[in-house]
């Protein structure tokens, strides 16, 4: 029974659906994306790829080919987006019990929801535009498009493994708060994670 999630997502740009490691997606939507780094690398895999030994000439080469600069959030846009994630939480009841918000990715791990998890985090993503775009900082802000919107500054979908035990949440839990310092960064400390309940388990509706 899925009990959490494990959520990642990337800003525009981080992970291509021809990423050389391997991705979850099964087609390369761009023809310029496509002629750079070839097919979609489709991998079923939940566990992280990232430390994969690859070609590192041809993953920037393909990069060269998005449509717009790769997105890599300052301090300050991260703070912003961690905002937005504050509104959204505080008007849904979202559980989020760890948050890391990384220049060009974040994890979290959010409980069980009454939405799906992928109707959740297309709220978060909005959420954090509409702060980044209120306060002035959109990381492509100095891009309008023909609606007189900016560029979408986090990528389509999301990764997000389905934690079932209380023992996998506390584990997640973990490798989201040591990831900013993995990464060279200070610890993170968000107004709107909460400490985890184990007893949460018990709250969730048993499948019939």
């Amino acid at each position: 029974m899925v009990l959490a999630y494990h959520v990642i997502v990337g800003a525009y740009g981080f992970w291509l659906p021809n990423d050389p490691r391997g991705s979850w997606s099964r087609f390369v939507g761009s023809s310029d994306l496509f002629r750079a780094g070839g097919s979609a690398t489709f991998t079923p895999t939940t566990k992280s790829v990232a430390a994969v030994a690859h070609d590192w000439a041809l993953r920037a080469k393909t990069k060269e080919a998005l449509k717009y600069p790769a997105v890599r959030f300052t301090g300050i846009q991260a703070r912003a987006v961690g905002n937005g994630f504050a509104e959204y939480v505080a008007k849904s009841g979202l559980q989020v019990w760890a948050c890391a918000i990384l220049p060009d990715h974040l994890h979290m791990v959010v409980g069980r929801f009454r939405t799906s998890i992928e109707q959740v985090v297309i709220q978060l993503k909005g959420a954090a535009t509409e702060r980044l775009v209120a306060d002035g900082i959109h990381p492509l802000g100095h891009i309008k498009l023909p609606n007189g919107r900016h560029p979408k500054c986090f990528s389509r979908g999301e990764c997000s493994p389905f934690l079932d035990t209380v023992e996998d949440i506390f584990r997640a839990i973990v490798y989201v708060e040591e990831n900013p310092e993995k990464a060279g960064l200070p610890k993170q400390k968000w107004s709107f994670v909460t400490q985890f309940d184990p007893s949460f388990a018990d709250a969730v509706p048993q499948a019939p």
